[in-house]
């Protein structure tokens, strides 16, 4: 994804530099901010396609950066920690980062992860565009338009994470259907997420709780979820 917009979020100079330069040589776009609160400011002013973030900031935690996007941006976090626990791993990814990457790395892994994930945007982009053509998406109280990505629950906007989005619609899409925990780890958090299924859980449950949907994202128990059948169109 050429000429793509990356806003890198680190406190330490010298591997933001290295950042910057790196991806810049690769045909990306960036800019860069020492601290959560810049980070913020830059984020509104340069509107980015993907946010590479910091762990440890002076200011708040990469997590509190991380909670605070996701509520307010639909984009991917790439998020750099010295932190080598798989329990600090797995909280990163559950408060809404794509990937992430551990201290020290190697600048090629890091330009081939953020292509994956930008890529892996463009199809699902791709895809959603190509339901919206049929129109809005409708099963009992939920409503989704998924070429603004808006999800309303009786007439109310609900706010999804991009990740509580792309499982939505992926059980959504896929009405009947049992997947497993790791199907539904591949399909919406890609390849190389590490860790255990805890995500999935997590993220199922905020969907039931957000759009009251206990009774239709189901728990098929030992094996996974699925999005139950609607019987007849309303």
């Amino acid at each position: 994804m050429n000429k793509a917009k990356i806003l890198i979020i680190e406190d330490d100079i010298a591997i933001a530099d290295l950042l910057s330069y790196g991806l810049s040589i690769e045909g990306f776009q960036t800019r860069t901010a020492a601290s959560g609160a810049s980070g913020m400011i830059e984020l509104q002013k340069f509107q980015p396609d993907l946010l590479l973030l910091d762990w440890m900031l002076p200011d708040e935690s990469g997590l509190d950066i991380c909670k605070k996007v996701t509520a307010n941006y639909n984009i991917p976090i790439f998020m750099i920690t010295a932190k080598s626990d798989i329990t600090d791993k797995v909280l990163g990814l559950e408060f809404g980062a794509d990937d992430y990457i551990t201290k020290p790395f190697d600048l090629r892994e890091v330009v081939a992860r953020i292509r994956t994930i930008l890529r892996r945007v463009d199809q699902a982009n791709s895809g959603q565009q190509n339901e919206a053509k049929h129109g809005v998406i409708r099963f009992k109280q939920i409503e989704i338009i998924p070429e603004e990505r808006l999800v309303k629950n009786n007439g109310h906007a609900v706010e999804l994470t991009p990740k509580e989005f792309d499982l939505l619609m992926t059980l959504i899409g896929n009405q009947g259907k049992t997947f497993t925990r790791s199907e539904l780890l591949d399909m919406v958090w890609g390849y190389h997420f590490v860790g255990d299924t805890r995500t999935v859980d997590t993220h199922i449950q905020r969907l039931r709780k957000k759009l009251d949907a206990s009774e239709f994202i189901t728990t098929v128990f030992g094996i996974g979820y699925k999005f139950e059948k609607q019987a007849e169109r309303e």
